[in-house]
């Protein structure tokens, strides 16, 4: 309209290679949780964060969402994963067979060129990469799991968890609910409940009526859990908390995507870290920092002591979404 040319900055290419193959406890989650401890939240800033290498085969599509969805955190103007057959299978799953099935005749188009270069390239194992916790107050402040509890000692950071959430857009897949309602499940046979409130949120009105009719909800349910509308709820914010008052400092572990002051109920004392739905749900049986759910037990009410087993779940439902 003023006759000038349009000028558009190209963002920088960072590339993020993926080797090996997710096990145990770890998760889609962590990819991004490590992505982020590396960039930290302005590393992505004026960049497209392109995922590749044999590593992704091996990651579910609602996954590749997951850590897509949290590319906003390191400031990514946008994030991107080759098509996969796990995306052929999830566009079938929901009803869309003929996008699936276009996707992959064209799926040569839908990767990065052979030899493309990339502006900054991260290398991670997904063989060797252990679960990890984010925060408090920012969700590139990294810290594995296994020095968790050390560094929350260190850092003085609230010892009991007041409240674990799991759910929203980030981490509601049927994969994630399966895995996470496994650990409960296991727990619950154990003669457990949770030690701290655990709240769940799903993602979509699909993701809440297909984890209703296959018992999912239930199963938190009876742990103890607390099922929300499926909407954004405390990731945005609409929390009215009436346990802690404001002010009041206190620890939340939750599988959202940020944890910045304030942002999940208004308190700028609350600790939020953020990790993975499974290491969320198991911390909520811990109801503490110095739990580690990976090599530490828990004693069950007849005196005998307990341990989790890794998560194990469901890419897909077996019966399909139900709409």
């Amino acid at each position: 309209m003023a006759g000038i040319p349009w000028e558009l900055k190209c963002p920088k290419a960072i590339g993020v290679k993926l080797t090996g193959r997710l096990n145990g406890w770890t998760s889609p989650k962590d990819i991004i949780l490590e992505v982020a401890g590396i960039l930290t939240v302005k590393g992505g800033t004026g960049a497209i964060v392109e995922y590749f290498g044999s590593g992704v085969e091996a990651v579910s599509a609602t996954g590749m969402g997951t850590v897509c969805n949290m590319g906003a955190e390191i400031g990514a103007t946008t994030s991107v994963f080759p098509f996969t057959e796990s995306m052929h299978r999830y566009l079938v799953s929901t009803g869309r067979p003929e996008i699936a099935d276009a996707s992959r005749k064209f799926s040569h188009n839908l990767r990065a060129d052979e030899g493309a270069k990339y502006d900054e390239v991260i290398e991670i194992n997904l063989s060797e990469l252990e679960p990890r916790i984010n925060g408090p107050f920012t969700p590139d402040l990294m810290t594995p799991l296994i020095k968790f509890k050390d560094t929350a000692k260190e850092k003085e950071w609230p010892q009991d968890i007041s409240a674990c959430l799991i759910g929203s857009c980030t981490n509601s897949s049927y994969e994630d609910m399966t895995r996470a309602a496994s650990l409960a499940k296991e727990a619950m046979a154990a003669g457990l409940k949770v030690k701290s409130d655990f709240i769940v949120t799903p993602g979509s009105e699909q993701i809440r009526a297909t984890t209703e009719r296959d018992g999912l909800l239930e199963i938190f349910r009876q742990a103890g859990g607390t099922i929300l509308a499926n909407a954004c709820g405390p990731c945005i914010g609409q929390w009215a908390r009436h346990d802690v008052k404001k002010g009041e400092r206190n620890t939340i572990i939750t599988s959202y995507n940020r944890n910045f002051t304030g942002r999940n109920d208004g308190n700028p004392a609350t600790h939020g870290f953020v990790a993975s739905p499974e290491i969320v749900t198991a911390m909520a049986f811990g109801g503490s920092t110095n739990f580690n759910p990976v090599t530490d037990t828990l004693t069950t009410p007849s005196g005998k002591p307990f341990k989790f087993t890794p998560p194990n779940g469901v890419e897909l439902p077996a019966r399909g979404f139900d709409t």
